[in-house]
């Protein structure tokens, strides 16, 4: 069950944004508990007083890291010393990392190496080795507001992808495809249910506020490649829509 998952949450506080948090939060209570909250930084540094000012509203313990040589991200060192402590200590079912730094790729596969999930939250300049190599990866563009609870003008969420370009991500189509065809019934229907939870546990990155859909029955619907079928009143059901083959059959003479 969901509820009962402890997550760590490891947070890079040189690489990530602090107005993002509480999305980040929100976003892993939908998995279980956040049971635990690390901020490494050098907490003597004014470049994370933003950092600072959330730690205590969000109950998130700061672990100092001086940064011995100048040039040099001592950051990335605590965190993953930190990462390999909690996974052997066996108080922990999951982990989210938040950072844009591809150095924590390693870090990432290490921990799906162990069978556990690893959430991955970034900005959109984050490089595709370290977003290929979490479970599930969102950007916190989506997820950034201003000081007082907008959203960020500088940080817009992703736009709404249109079909056609739904349609273009070949990685996309394929994943849904495949997760309809794997979850699908006798009669060639899947649930919805089913289809996010084959999508989960897949190695795709994938999260639906990327291509600017906050559910994932709306990112189905808006491409158009299945048929959709609501069920009991809230229950959605798709199904694969048939190809059509061109129509070059020549008429008997």
């Amino acid at each position: 069950m969901s509820e009962s998952k402890r997550i760590a949450l490891l947070i890079d506080c040189d690489n990530s944004r602090h107005n993002a948090i509480e999305g980040v939060l929100e976003e892993l209570s939908k998995f279980g508990v956040v049971s635990v909250r690390h901020a490494h930084g050098d907490w003597n540094s004014t470049q994370l007083k933003g950092w600072v000012e959330q730690l205590h509203p969000n109950a998130i313990r700061p672990i100092q890291q001086f940064a011995y040589t100048k040039g040099k991200n001592a950051t990335d060192a605590s965190m993953i010393i930190d990462a390999m402590d909690l996974l052997y200590s066996g108080n922990v079912d999951a982990f989210a990392l938040m950072t844009s730094d591809s150095d924590f790729t390693p870090l990432a596969l290490r921990i799906t190496e162990s069978g556990m999930p690893v959430y991955g939250f970034g900005e959109r300049k984050t490089p595709g080795p370290f977003v290929n190599s979490c479970s599930q990866f969102l950007y916190t563009e989506n997820l950034t507001v201003s000081d007082n609870g907008s959203q960020n003008s500088n940080e817009q969420p992703a736009p709404k992808m249109t079909r056609s370009q739904l349609r273009m991500d070949a990685p996309l189509v394929k994943l849904l495809r495949t997760a309809v065809l794997e979850t699908s019934e006798d009669d060639d229907w899947a649930s919805l249910a089913a289809v996010g939870s084959y999508i989960s546990n897949s190695s795709f990155p994938f999260h639906p506020k990327n291509y600017g859909y906050t559910k994932l029955g709306d990112l189905v619907k808006a491409s158009d490649l299945f048929q959709v079928e609501m069920r009991n009143g809230h229950q959605m059901y798709v199904k694969a829509k048939k190809v059509q083959a061109g129509k070059s059959k020549k008429k008997a003479g």
